[in-house]
């Protein structure tokens, strides 16, 4: 089968930091070294959001914050900072003008997302952040501040033979080679963590690779 050589995907082979798995139509999926379309399936999003708000916090290339708006969310916000600033936005930026998208983007720290800058949403994706958060409390309060409704926490998780609320500490690199992992909560401490911040009713709905949960946190 012969190369495709059309302009977009000149575009996206000659970005070399693709982190999802984009479908950016044209037979295009971008390279990403995450398998975004199977954290999706465990991640567990409702099949249509038609009318919903949504902010996806971490969003990198935008995998979840398009796939929000293609099931029907009306208003959906991208923010980043850490790897925006870092790898840059340029993965982001090639898959939402192929997609003809309207996600917003807000080059914002976790820190500064607040309600008065962004208002609140109906479903809040915190997804794959949580683990790279020096205070996850402090965190975690932002995510409920910003969430009218329902969020989406993915994190690595550790100690789960631990039968107390815990969390291990990685210092320097010890967590696959990258200075920005610091913690790895046990199943009870993220279910903990979101009702004291508070959620009133937390669900720890899958878990996959043997050390990554996901948790629908309702206000």
């Amino acid at each position: 089968m012969a190369a495709n050589t059309s302009p977009l995907a000149q575009q996206v082979a000659a970005h070399s930091g693709w982190f999802h798995r984009i479908d950016v139509g044209g037979g295009i999926v971008t390279p990403g070294i995450d398998d975004s379309p199977e954290k999706l399936k465990h991640v567990q999003l409702p099949q249509r959001m038609d009318g919903l708000t949504v902010l996806d916090i971490g969003a990198w290339d935008g995998f979840f914050s398009f796939e929000c708006e293609r099931r029907g969310a009306k208003r959906v916000v991208a923010a980043d900072w850490y790897c925006w600033q870092g790898v840059g936005k340029q993965g982001f930026e090639i898959a939402r003008a192929a997609l003809h998208s309207k996600v917003e983007d807000v080059e914002l720290k976790v820190e500064d997302l607040t309600p008065q800058a962004l208002g609140t949403f109906d479903i809040v994706l915190f997804l794959g952040v949580l683990y790279h958060a020096e205070d996850p409390m402090h965190y975690l309060r932002i995510v409920r501040s910003l969430c009218k409704g329902k969020a989406f926490v993915e994190t690595v998780v550790d100690a789960l033979d631990y039968p107390r609320p815990a969390m291990v500490f990685y210092p320097g690199k010890s967590l696959n080679n990258d200075p920005s992992n610091f913690w790895g909560p046990n199943r009870l401490a993220v279910e903990a963590m979101l009702g004291e911040v508070g959620f009133r009713s937390v669900h720890m709905v899958d878990t996959y690779y043997g050390n990554r949960m996901v948790f629908h946190a309702s206000v």
